[in-house]
């Protein structure tokens, strides 16, 4: 259900801004659809796991706030990591 120290390493290497920024905007979204994408690969098999289900609901609430943080202060790194993560918006 969780990804890998070595994915989540990748992950922040393919959007970090600078190097060793490992907390930055683009940084997060990246690692929680990292994480909602396997969630979402679990409740295919586990239909009934609602206490998983709560802690996917949290998730894509706070990729939604850090994607309305970037899209009210930097549209164009907003508009970037959509493209690059290939998200609806």
């Amino acid at each position: 259900m969780s990804i890998t120290a070595d994915r989540k390493t990748e992950v922040i290497k393919t959007h970090a801004r600078t190097e060793g920024d490992t907390g930055g905007a683009e940084v997060q979204i990246a690692i929680l659809t990292e994480r909602i994408a396997n969630l979402t690969e679990h409740f295919k098999e586990h239909k009934k796991d609602n206490h998983s289900r709560r802690g996917l609901l949290k998730m894509v609430s706070q990729r939604r706030r850090l994607l309305d943080y970037l899209k009210n202060r930097h549209t164009d790194r907003y508009t970037a990591i959509l493209a690059t993560l290939n998200l609806r918006r």
